[in-house]
């Protein structure tokens, strides 16, 4: 499918994201090689003024992808931690000898201790902040086969190294590297026609989340039966696959933003944090929605391995496959999402969850059909309140959505850091139900921020309800909505992002292209 041909700036796709840079530019020349050297399939080239087609087996593949990817960055999880049974509320008995203190010629504290995951998950953070955001900067293509190619040779380092200082060396790059899913959803969203952007969102949230679950399975069932460095051996086998995808199945577009230096993104995302009320309103929930997420699932063994089920192990990772249940209703739920304004799916997500939340305060200590509930219900709702979060803050800016993205993300570790360490206090000193209560107080508090704010403000509206309560994204005043009123991005203006009219008109032109010549795709998504 095509449409008319633009002449400044050239559009790379319909909804045209890499337009939102100068009004000024001249037509972009076909880009027919990676880095001067690849030859990228002709089916993949940008052709200004052509829009690609995303397709169900497109959205698949970047699922997958984030699947794959964001498993490196959880393998060691399983490999590291102690393998804890409740004994009583005050001790725990170590019961697993851990495989890398042997390998390592080390003593055992020295592995057992949280170093090596909180040094990824430290990386992860870096990587968010000053790569992640390259996505509104450079060539998506060409950045994302640049990190998948340098985390496979940071992983064939972990898989051969005997030294346990480069082994944590190594860790903490690979989570600086490891940002590809963070880049790939907001590609997602910007190849998706508006009318199915939640849909696609969904589908690599779901692969996202799968990974983070998979991985920790998988490495747990190879580490317990052959030496943990096959763990990642297979690791590297499965990037190297990945980057045959990306090879053949990412599209290259050009870069966006091109008028902006690397400085003034890195500057735009920190103003983004302080004058966007919409992405405020989305972090401040995200940060207490993931804090609750990880209360209960930290705090799960503490429950099921004590009276009155005294589970095993065994039992108790069993019921992560009930959540992996809800990951998967997430395509669905998004399909759903795409018919309303984001903010009544953020509402009906929390209101569910709140549900939820208070059937298991009441009977979670005493009912394990009611702990059976709950972790299907929490991953399946708080998956679609984050694709609801997530959709909302797309409709800010097309040409920022790397940043925007950087940032909701970046809340979630506050809210996993709040959530581990508060609830395992409180379950600790005061039981399951306190510590469920806290949880039922902090879906409170996401529905007071989200009732500050209602569905359709304009963009710099911090209170109210301005246009009104239409809930169905096809009624909403489109000024309002998001979509339409997508700002490109100028050099900050007294830390503010400032929209240009004149790219606001060209990419409402493409965004009408859009729904009149992709809206097929939204059945195959």
């Amino acid at each position: 499918m095509s449409g008319p041909e633009f002449h400044a700036p050239a559009v790379i796709h319909s909804e045209d994201p890499d337009a939102a840079g100068s009004s000024n530019l001249s037509p972009i020349e076909i880009n027919s090689k990676d880095f001067g050297l690849l030859i990228i399939p002709k089916r993949l080239r940008h052709v200004p003024g052509k829009a690609f087609h995303f397709g169900l087996f497109m959205n698949i593949s970047f699922g997958l992808g984030c699947t794959f990817v964001v498993a490196n960055l959880y393998y060691c999880q399983p490999l590291l931690s102690r393998q804890l049974v409740r004994i009583s509320i005050d001790l725990l008995k170590q019961v697993h000898i851990v495989q890398l203190s042997i390998s390592f010629g080390v003593t055992y504290s020295e592995v057992s201790s949280p170093r090596i995951p909180t040094l990824i998950q430290a990386g992860y953070c870096i990587g968010l902040l000053f790569i992640s955001p390259l996505g509104d900067l450079v060539r998506r293509r060409q950045l994302i086969m640049l990190l998948v190619f340098a985390t496979s040779c940071l992983t064939v380092g972990l898989a051969v190294t005997k030294d346990l200082r480069v082994f944590e060396t190594l860790s903490f790059l690979l989570g600086i590297l490891n940002v590809t899913p963070q880049i790939l959803l907001p590609f997602a969203a910007d190849l998706a026609p508006p009318e199915c952007r939640a849909a696609a969102v969904s589908v690599v949230q779901s692969g996202l989340m799968l990974g983070i679950l998979l991985a920790r399975v998988i490495a747990g069932v190879i580490g317990n039966f052959t030496s943990w460095r096959v763990v990642y051996y297979a690791a590297i086998g499965v990037q190297s696959v990945v980057l045959c995808g990306v090879y053949w199945i990412i599209p290259d577009y050009p870069a966006k933003n091109r008028e902006l230096s690397y400085y003034n993104i890195l500057h735009s995302m920190a103003g983004f944090a302080v004058t966007e009320p919409k992405l405020i309103q989305a972090a401040l929930i995200n940060i207490a929605s993931m804090a609750c997420w990880s209360n209960f699932w930290v705090t799960l063994t503490f429950l099921l391995g004590g009276p009155p089920y005294h589970y095993s192990t065994l039992v108790i990772g069993l019921f992560g496959l009930l959540g992996m249940l809800g990951i998967f209703t997430g395509p669905f739920v998004g399909r759903i999402i795409d018919r309303l304004v984001p903010w009544y799916a953020t509402l009906i997500a929390t209101l569910c969850l709140l549900v939820l939340q208070a059937i298991e305060t009441a009977a979670g200590g005493t009912s394990i059909a009611a702990v059976v509930i709950f972790c299907f219900g929490l991953d399946a709702f708080r998956q679609a309140q984050t694709v609801s979060l997530s959709t909302a803050i797309f409709s800010i800016s097309i040409a920022a959505r790397s940043r925007l993205n950087a940032v909701l993300t970046l809340s979630l570790f506050v809210g996993q850091v709040m959530g581990t360490s508060v609830g395992t206090k409180v379950f600790i000193e005061h039981g399951w139900r306190s510590a469920s209560a806290v949880s039922m107080a902090w879906y409170g508090w996401q529905l007071v921020v989200l009732f500050l704010r209602g569905p359709n403000c304009d963009r710099y509206t911090w209170f109210g309800y301005q246009g009104g309560l239409v809930a169905r994204k096809d009624r909403a005043p489109k000024e309002r909505t998001g979509d339409s009123a997508s700002c490109a991005v100028t050099p900050i203006q007294s830390n503010r992002v400032i929209p240009t009219d004149s790219n606001v008109i060209g990419l409402e032109s493409t965004e009408k292209k859009k729904s009149e010549g992709l809206g097929e795709t939204c059945e195959n998504v």
